[in-house]
């Protein structure tokens, strides 16, 4: 099979999963979900990962930013890999070279976020997170109308704080900036990484990896707060929501979705983000930044689709 340059696994905020799954039907231990269609396992998952992500608004004040993110790195790491059953040998030095920083740029990730989200709303933060992707696609399609479509999210962002991010706090804001950029480097390794490795072996050695990587700096945050059991239960309920659940529910769905469609499914997260946070944080949008999510949301359609007719 060909290999695609990384321009061409990066040209859709999705591209790169889709490149991760081969064109089949899910088979094994992941065939009963294969039931749900793959538009109502990619919004199944959507809808998994932002309650998740208010889940662990509750969790912080428990377990604090970092030790969040140890607990859910940590637990999906090691159910990913009773799962999946990875392979360590027959790899070879390129191979774990392209997994341990997938699992960087996974664990940067999440670590980033949960500092924004400890800082801004849910909604807000989401909506400054899917910069990445969008600027990715922008970049990796070299063609003017997209310069239109980055205007446009620049415009929502702007609005979003109102004019100058007076509403909201300007290092979670950045924070959020920044877990934007490690989700499009998370998508370009994320399509190397399946292309290496069989079915979902490289996510669960990548999610291992970042777990390692995160684990000590959660365990110095929250020191011994990480073993009570309630918060390991409900560190163990944002590892299912956040990770296990949306990543292989998005990965049944790729094999039998295209990446076009996935992408312009993925532009409803900041939506999804802001009805978790009104429900289950209480956390209420103005109307400009109602409209600033709604432009970040068209820009990152218009994007995929100009992409997708290329």
């Amino acid at each position: 099979m060909n290999t695609p340059s990384a321009d061409q696994s990066a040209a859709t905020p999705t591209a790169a999963a889709t490149a991760a799954a081969p064109e089949a039907a899910p088979t094994g231990r992941f065939r009963g979900l294969g039931s749900l269609g793959p538009v109502g396992l990619v919004l199944a998952g959507g809808v998994s990962v932002q309650f998740g992500g208010a889940l662990a608004v509750t969790l912080m004040p428990r377990a604090g930013a970092v030790g969040v993110v140890t607990l859910r790195l940590v637990v999906a790491a090691l159910v990913l890999l009773v799962v999946c059953r990875p392979r360590l040998r027959g790899h070879s030095r390129a191979d774990w070279g392209t997994v341990i920083t997938f699992g960087i740029a996974m664990g940067a990730m999440n670590g980033l976020f949960y500092q924004a989200v400890a800082r801004i709303p849910l909604g807000p933060a989401v909506t400054l997170e899917v910069l990445g992707p969008l600027a990715l696609s922008v970049l990796a399609s070299r063609r003017l109308v997209n310069v239109v479509w980055a205007g446009l999210a620049l415009g929502g962002v702007f609005l979003l704080g109102e004019g100058g991010f007076d509403d909201l706090d300007p290092v979670g804001a950045a924070f959020a900036l920044g877990a934007g950029a490690m989700w499009a480097a998370y998508i370009v390794f994320s399509a190397r990484t399946g292309r290496r490795f069989p079915q979902a072996d490289g996510l669960a050695l990548a999610m291992a990896v970042a777990a390692v990587l995160i684990a000590p700096l959660g365990f110095l945050e929250s020191g011994t707060r990480l073993l009570d059991p309630t918060t390991l239960a409900l560190g163990a309920a944002l590892a299912i929501l956040s990770s296990v659940l949306p990543y292989t529910l998005e990965l049944i769905a790729l094999r039998r979705l295209p990446a076009s469609t996935f992408a312009v499914l993925m532009t409803l997260e900041p939506a999804l983000a802001s009805i978790a946070g009104f429900l289950i944080l209480d956390q209420t949008l103005s109307a400009l930044q109602a409209l600033a999510i709604a432009l970040v949301i068209g820009a990152s359609m218009g994007a995929v689709r100009t992409q997708a007719k290329r």
